[in-house]
């Protein structure tokens, strides 16, 4: 068990490098390949935000204290890098193109979400606990990770109960979750793992 002052430290520390890693620098890339019309780039750009948008929805459910936030925290960070390298013909057109900045930017950006990933996918597996026992949930260990989410909504929703905007999380949560489901049963069995048709 880590000491709860170093589990906070770090805990934080992944908050920051998710919003660097997962929020700014795909803004940033997404506006760099619309202004250089690079459109596999955007298309998979595209589809790295609607797969990443289970973070958002994880967040309120934190903010909304819902222990299977835990469990969409694991699903995101193994669903991003997936959707990331998942399509054939936009990995094959990126990799076709000439040597650019913004290629590399890209494909540096792609490996370091990916390692991320892996990374953050070990140690959420290790909170997944905090999910199944509301004991655990109660825990200094389960609630240091929602901390980020609350000063979130402090800052951006203070005026709304937890419980209110936890709502918001789990209509997304099951949105997504249906989306996910057509995804896999009925588009992935037309069109493979072809993104553009």
């Amino acid at each position: 068990m880590l000491d709860p002052l170093i589990l906070r430290s770090l805990v934080w520390t992944d908050y920051r490098l998710a919003v660097l890693f997962l929020v700014s620098f795909p803004l940033v890339l997404l506006i760099w390949a619309a202004y250089k019309r690079n459109t596999a780039i955007q298309h998979l750009l595209t589809i790295y935000w609607k797969v990443s948008s289970l973070l958002m929805i994880t967040i309120y459910l934190m903010i909304g204290g819902f222990s299977i936030s835990f469990v969409s925290a694991v699903m995101a960070r193994i669903l991003i890098p997936v959707g990331l390298w998942f399509w054939v013909d936009l990995n094959e057109e990126i990799r076709e193109q000439p040597d650019s900045a913004l290629k590399l930017t890209f494909n540096s950006w792609r490996w370091a979400v990916t390692l991320y990933g892996i990374i953050g996918t070990a140690i959420s597996l290790t909170y997944l606990p905090c999910a199944f026992s509301n004991a655990r949930l109660a825990s200094a260990s389960c609630q240091a990770w929602l901390e980020a989410p609350l000063l979130y909504k402090e800052f951006l929703h203070a005026n709304y109960t937890n419980g209110f905007l936890g709502f918001f999380g789990i209509v997304g949560l099951i949105i997504y979750m249906l989306t996910l489901a057509w995804f896999v049963f009925v588009r992935l069995g037309k069109q493979g793992r072809q993104a553009i048709n």
